[in-house]
């Protein structure tokens, strides 16, 4: 009797490893499920979503995590037109991913379109990109105390560029650094532009003295000398342009980083979404995404799921206050 009993329990913890196995071999949440990717980019050709759709479309592929990757640049109402398109269609856009950044928080909060990260799925933050003011090669100002000399004497005289909306990201942080410095930010001289290339190519006319953008999309064509960073808004200066001081170490005190990161459709499955993290998360350790980071002066921030859409009500909340505060919400 008892040595039935045993090859009883043999023969259930057989069947346990056998059911077990099984499980794991149909788990549907392997990154290697993920063959092909369609990138919507809330913005033109030139700008931060595109820069960070393309680089990590390049580096997957390249590494070979994955087969196929297509682009959409969708431009209008301040991204809200992509937003809208993804949400509208989402029956048939469960491979796509939606970049997006701090200005989906922004211009929720600023109602330039009804809808907010809520709507869609958060899949993760891929990287922050500091800001950074820039001026041409040849401009006049070499520091960024002497731009906040000029406002202090004519607010009117100093015109800051940035390629998106006012009350947007490129204009709040201009705002929080003179505000930092002692001036009125509700006087700053703010011109937007559709997309960062556009407001590059804004600068480089002199139709702004400044510009207000990433670092990432200003560290290009720094390199190349047709611009120079006067000033970034980092803890500490940032390896890729040493010489460029931090806002901060000027004696104003703002420390500023943009998140960029991925959603999906409403409603995308559990599986999908967590295949989706796990592709992105083994794209950090791979030589092709450390080059172009490194290239585009991009630092990783891995915020997958709830951690990120927990960072993203904190920062609603965050960015919420500090915009009633400036003026730009009631």
């Amino acid at each position: 009797m008892k040595q039935g009993r045993n090859k009883f329990i043999r023969f259930g913890a057989t069947l346990f490893s056998f059911t077990l196995l099984m499980a794991l071999l149909v788990s549907p949440v392997s990154a290697s499920e993920v063959k092909e990717i369609h990138f919507l980019i809330p913005g033109g050709a030139g700008g931060g979503w595109d820069g960070t759709a393309r680089g990590v479309g390049k580096a997957l592929l390249d590494s070979k995590l994955l087969e196929q990757a297509s682009f959409e640049n969708m431009s209008g109402g301040g991204g809200g037109k992509a937003l809208n398109h993804l949400i509208s269609t989402a029956k048939r856009q469960e491979g796509t991913l939606l970049v997006n950044s701090t200005p989906i928080i922004i211009r929720s909060l600023t109602g330039v379109f009804p809808q907010s990260f809520r709507d869609l799925t958060p899949i993760a933050s891929v990287i922050a990109d500091y800001a950074a003011f820039v001026v041409p090669k040849d401009s006049k100002y070499t520091s960024f105390k002497e731009v906040v000399a000029d406002f202090h004497k004519d607010p009117k005289s100093v015109k800051i560029g940035g390629g998106s909306v006012k009350g947007s990201m490129d204009h709040l942080v201009p705002a929080m650094v003179f505000q930092a410095a002692g001036e009125d930010p509700l006087k700053l001289k703010y011109i937007p532009y559709d997309a960062g290339g556009k407001a590059m190519a804004g600068l480089l006319s002199g139709d702004v003295q400044v510009l207000s953008t990433g670092f990432g999309e200003a560290l290009g064509l720094a390199n190349q000398g047709e611009v120079r960073i006067l000033a970034v808004t980092s803890e500490e200066r940032l390896s890729q342009a040493p010489d460029a001081p931090t806002v901060k170490e000027l004696g104003y005190d703002v420390t500023f980083a943009n998140w960029r990161g991925f959603f999906g459709i409403p409603g995308l499955s559990k599986d999908k979404a967590e295949a989706y993290r796990a592709l992105l998360k083994k794209m950090y350790d791979t030589p092709e995404w450390e080059e172009i980071r490194t290239k585009r002066g991009w630092q990783n921030l891995y915020q997958p799921g709830d951690e990120f859409y927990a960072f993203l009500e904190a920062q609603e909340k965050d960015l919420g206050s500090m915009m009633r505060k400036l003026g730009f919400l009631k």
